[in-house]
């Protein structure tokens, strides 16, 4: 990525002076190139989509969080699929996600055809993951790690299921109803057993996705390990302790910043980069930098990028929370270049 326009030599966050490395510059074309790659793999271009190596070598998310593909199954599949009673969706949300796989989703919807709260019979749904985990199916996602909640279950995926129920029972679709804030209900999720900040602020996340409520993605944002990682990268120690407001600033001056290094972001239909997204990308942009500026370390220490980039066969889709508004059939059509 080229690297001809002067970079910023100061910005002011917090109160704070923060000098930004070279890599704060990269967060920015990283995200035009990627969103570019996205838009053009939707209109079904042909590869190569990117003459960047490193974008075309290895795996980063979209520079929209409900555009990659799990959180589109998620979506599409399982929010907006079946009975909308609001028990129900929650139920769902928190299912998929404590185990963050398609693969399992798609093998519990085999065994019961249909996966609702209504008829959840803790033993059954054990029943079968246990089978599928002692035959050696993979039955969590290795995107992130998700903590094992100390419930008393013998396996990882019991507690999970355990945790489940307990939330179900215990009331946290009415309090999540009636929360006044997105932080109190990133409250309520991070007080169970085996979810930290960054789970709760996913799960926030993806619950906000359906109508059971409905925040503004711009009211809160929890950094995650990635994202810190990724913002002492875009502006050294300086960063440390008020990552939040660093991304709130960085969203809200998305289009100065793409202008000022005459980049062309074509948006989602309109939807600007929220705070999830900007968070996602600190986290993307700390992989990108391992290749692209070896010489500038995050707290991880971490200096390869594990996954290498491998399309799937299936096409991409571009469904989003109705809610949003953004929803079009010719949209794909319509993408830029």
């Amino acid at each position: 990525m080229s690297s001809a326009t002067p970079p910023v030599d100061l910005i002011m966050v917090a109160g704070r002076r923060l000098h930004p490395t070279q890599v704060f510059d990269t967060y920015w074309r990283f995200a035009a190139a990627r969103q570019q790659v996205y838009q053009r793999r939707l209109r079904g271009d042909p590869s190569p989509w990117t003459a960047d190596p490193i974008l075309a070598t290895y795996r980063f998310t979209n520079c929209y969080r409900a555009a990659d593909r799990v959180s589109q199954y998620l979506i599409k599949e399982v929010i907006y699929r079946g009975n909308q009673d609001a028990d129900e969706v929650l139920f769902r949300i928190l299912l998929f996600r404590f185990f963050n796989r398609i693969s399992t989703w798609e093998l519990l919807l085999s065994a019961f055809g249909d996966l609702s709260w209504a008829t959840f019979r803790l033993d059954r749904y054990d029943q079968v993951l246990t089978k599928a985990f002692c035959g050696g199916e993979r039955i969590y996602s290795a995107a992130y790690v998700i903590p094992s909640p100390r419930l008393g279950g013998l396996r990882k995926h019991t507690n999970h299921l355990l945790l489940l129920e307990h939330m179900l029972r215990g009331g946290l679709r009415s309090r999540l109803e009636t929360s006044a804030s997105m932080a109190e209900a990133f409250d309520l999720l991070h007080n169970y057993s085996g979810i930290g900040d960054f789970l709760a602020y996913q799960l926030l996340i993806d619950i906000n996705y359906s109508t059971m409520i409905n925040f503004d993605e711009m009211d809160f944002v929890v950094p995650g390990p990635g994202a810190k990682d990724g913002l002492r990268k875009c502006f050294g120690s300086g960063a440390r302790g008020i990552e939040a407001d660093i991304i709130r600033y960085m969203s809200d001056t998305q289009e100065k910043h793409f202008d000022r290094l005459g980049l062309r972001f074509s948006s989602l239909n309109g939807r600007r980069l929220q705070l999830i997204d900007c968070q996602n990308l600190c986290c993307e942009v700390d992989k990108y930098a391992r290749a692209a500026h070896p010489d500038i370390s995050g707290y991880s220490g971490r200096t390869c990028i594990k996954q290498r980039f491998a399309p799937l066969d299936d096409a991409l889709t571009a469904w989003f929370p109705p809610k949003w508004g953004i929803n079009v059939l010719d949209w794909a059509g319509s993408l830029g270049s």
